[in-house]
């Protein structure tokens, strides 16, 4: 097992320690390309009351036995490989109903809309605030603050 904060073969993060996570958090799995965001998206969700994992790729995280615990992506629109809409349809395929909230660069309101349309429970263009962050992913996991 990899420690926290390093990759492993598969190009994934595993999960935090248990030390590092608040006993019963929900698990929040992020999924980009950009190496500072899987450093830092983490670290915040986790201080935001979270337990969090990063994955370089759609690929890595559907390889590893996050996906069945994971109880919302916060997910990149544009990636190598397996885009993050085609995960989202990827995921819808295989029956399992994981909220997503899709980050993205690209400032344009039509991903925003077909995403959404798509079933995400949110889209945030970069960089977005932590306070962005947090209703994003409370309104996923159907939280009130």
């Amino acid at each position: 097992m990899a420690t926290q904060g390093r990759p492993t073969r598969r190009g994934h993060r595993q999960a935090p320690d248990e030390r590092s996570t608040i006993a019963g958090a929900p698990l929040v799995a992020v999924v980009d390309d950009d190496e500072s965001v899987r450093e830092s998206l983490p670290d915040l969700l986790r201080e935001l009351g979270f337990a969090a994992a990063a994955f370089a790729s759609a690929e890595g995280f559907l390889a590893c036995d996050h996906v069945g615990r994971t109880q919302c992506l916060v997910l990149d629109v544009a990636m190598p490989g397996m885009s993050g809409p085609e995960l989202q349809a990827e995921l819808t395929r295989r029956g399992r109903a994981i909220p997503i909230v899709f980050i993205t660069a690209q400032p344009d309101e039509s991903i925003r809309l077909r995403v959404i349309a798509a079933g995400a429970a949110a889209c945030l263009f970069k960089p977005f605030s932590d306070t962005a962050l947090l209703a994003a992913v409370n309104a996923a996991l159907g939280r009130c603050l």
